[in-house]
């Protein structure tokens, strides 16, 4: 652990991300570790539109929905460090060897203000972290959209995020590109994600979520490839 890290957590102790125990290190505390509402074999990975592969560690559900609601709208920034090391080992088992690049989906313009941070992309640095290089910002929102979290069914969240993401060509072109995000419902968001990097050139593209929603729909999201 590096000085200013120690400091920090002298100053301000981890936390458990689930039930806010306090912790001599970052992680989760062994009692809600034995609880979590995890995915387990093939629930722990779902194909998005265009074959694209989306692997979660936990349903969105029970003490893993508390923790990502905190984490976005509760000001609970911390506990990326430890949810995105869930991710990262997700990531790693079923996705090993299939990207060399990670990056995330950006919250717009509007909401980052309002909220100060942006938490896909503190999972994504937190799982990087684990793995020794950094994310790199592939993706970018220049308008804001109503949130998905409102809206039933896949088409009127397909709609809903249509050509709201932009992915810059000379950063992406060639490149195996692992998307992270918070949650996912249909994969309308992460699809269209994927669909904007192949379109910018990338060679391959997989995502990974924190967490999925128990009740996914069974149409896939279409993912948008064509030039």
């Amino acid at each position: 652990m590096t000085g200013p890290r120690r400091i920090l957590n002298l100053l301000f102790p981890p936390k458990c991300p689930f039930c806010g125990r306090v912790l001599d290190r970052p992680g989760i505390c062994g009692a809600c570790r034995d609880k979590l509402p995890r995915t387990e074999g093939a629930q722990r990975e779902q194909t998005l539109g265009g074959g694209v592969r989306c692997v979660s560690p936990l349903w969105y559900e029970g003490t893993a929905r508390d923790a990502v609601l905190r984490l976005k709208f509760g000001g609970a920034s911390a506990s990326a460090e430890a949810l995105g090391g869930l991710l990262a080992q997700c990531a790693a088992e079923l996705l090993s060897g299939e990207f060399d690049t990670v990056t995330w989906v950006p919250v717009g313009r509007r909401r980052l203000r309002a909220r100060g941070y942006d938490q896909a992309r503190l999972l994504a640095e937190a799982a990087c972290r684990l793995w020794d290089t950094k994310p790199l910002p592939l993706l970018n929102k220049p308008r804001d959209n109503p949130a998905q979290s409102g809206l039933t069914g896949p088409a009127a969240r397909r709609a809903n995020v249509l050509g709201v993401y932009q992915a810059e060509p000379a950063l992406t072109r060639g490149r195996r590109i692992l998307v992270i995000d918070d949650v996912v419902t249909t994969g309308a968001t992460l699809g269209e994600c994927a669909g904007e990097l192949f379109r910018a050139g990338a060679a391959a593209v997989a995502c990974a979520a924190l967490t999925r929603t128990p009740d996914e729909s069974a149409e896939k999201p279409a993912c948008r490839t064509e030039p």
